[in-house]
């Protein structure tokens, strides 16, 4: 298999790169954190670069790309420990690409694209504990008019966003529905993230709603999917910059008059880190080329991925605040941001025990061994 990006994909990458580098340093995060955990600014400066449009068509202002471009995206993102929800924003876009017919497209696509419109995915609810087919919204139509009455959570950036794309439920069965932020019957309520961003839940009591497409189970599992492999790609990105800011600590910072780099047992712990994470790079890379796979395979591999990557962040995580001791959980240094970034993405798209059960569940008698 060839894993070299063509000229187009790691330009896209060092485009993304250069403005993490340049543009989202530890200071003007922890400033937007202050600010509530979300900057217009900074996402403007993100969609200039195209990145709201990855996977949009040309002929609706975006990239027309592929899911590879996300992952290198994502990943890029997440060395940044980037606070704006351009996962959510992804997935948004490319479900209405999939799944929603020709006005949808039509409407919102190309103001997604140049970001003049943000909207994000709304579809987590409480008690449903990551399972897809837990909907208690419902949707009903009144003189030609979808009315959506339920109760989102954990929705990025709800008090921020534009528009929202929601499931609910139609007779029985799951549909997809796009809700305008600023309709009536719509109120958000905000409140801080573990990692420093911004969430809310969001109440819809008759609220009107545009019908994305009637087919909404398949629509949500792909729509999870993409979440899932995008997140994964971040978390890549997060270990990355959590390694080598370990790594720096410990020639830097020094005991008995030799550098913590020095001694046999911390170098150990060093590698173990570093096999994690190029463990988790391969799961990533696996969950994001089988995307395109018949729904069954990709939801079983994304899953293997992302059980492999909770696994990997929280293992990384908790080794590299161990290894820098107390300084390590300040909020002047980076790896705290790091660490607390790594522990909500392992909960992002289904935590780990929710992926192993998925797996689990999906073995054959002979579990391909002897098949």
């Amino acid at each position: 298999m060839n894993f070299n990006l063509t000229n187009e994909q790691a330009q896209i990458r060092e485009a993304v790169r250069d403005w993490v580098n340049g543009s989202y340093g530890l200071s003007r995060r922890m400033d937007i954190v202050k600010a509530g955990g979300f900057s217009r600014v900074a996402y403007d400066e993100l969609a200039a670069l195209g990145i709201p449009g990855i996977q949009v068509p040309e002929a609706f202002g975006g990239l027309g790309l592929s899911a590879v471009e996300v992952m290198l995206t994502m990943e890029e993102l997440g060395r940044g420990v980037v606070l704006e929800p351009l996962c959510d924003v992804l997935v948004a876009a490319a479900t209405l690409v999939a799944c929603g017919h020709a006005d949808v497209k039509s409407e919102w696509l190309a103001s997604m694209s140049d970001g003049r419109t943000l909207m994000v995915t709304a579809w987590q609810e409480r008690g449903a504990r990551y399972r897809m087919n837990a909907c208690e919204a419902t949707a009903v139509q009144v003189n030609g008019v979808w009315l959506l009455t339920g109760i989102k959570s954990l929705v990025p950036a709800g008090d921020k966003a534009d528009a929202f794309l929601t499931p609910a439920m139609v007779n029985g069965t799951m549909a997809i529905f796009l809700v305008k932020a600023r309709a009536e019957h719509v109120t958000t309520h905000a409140y801080a993230t573990q990692d420093g961003g911004r969430a809310a839940e969001l109440v819809m009591d008759g609220a009107p709603a545009e019908l994305v497409t009637m087919d909404g189970a398949t629509a949500l599992a792909y729509a999870f999917d993409m979440g899932a492999a995008a997140s994964c790609a971040e978390g890549v990105g997060v270990m990355e910059q959590t390694l080598a800011a370990t790594v720096e600590y410990l020639h830097m910072r020094k005991q008995f008059g030799v550098p913590l780099s020095s001694f046999q047992a911390l170098r150990h712990r060093v590698a173990d880190m570093k096999m994690q994470l190029e463990l988790a790079r391969s799961m990533a890379y696996y969950a994001t080329l089988m995307l395109d796979a018949p729904a069954a395979e990709r939801r079983m591999a994304v899953s293997r991925a992302k059980h492999q990557l909770g696994n990997s962040m929280r293992f990384v995580g908790q080794q590299a605040l161990q290894l820098h001791g107390g300084i390590g959980m300040t909020d002047e240094y980076v790896v705290s941001h790091h660490f607390r970034r790594l522990t909500q993405l392992e909960f992002a798209f289904g935590d780990s025990p929710y992926h192993l059960d998925v797996v689990s569940s999906g073995l054959q008698e002979t579990a391909g061994v002897f098949a």
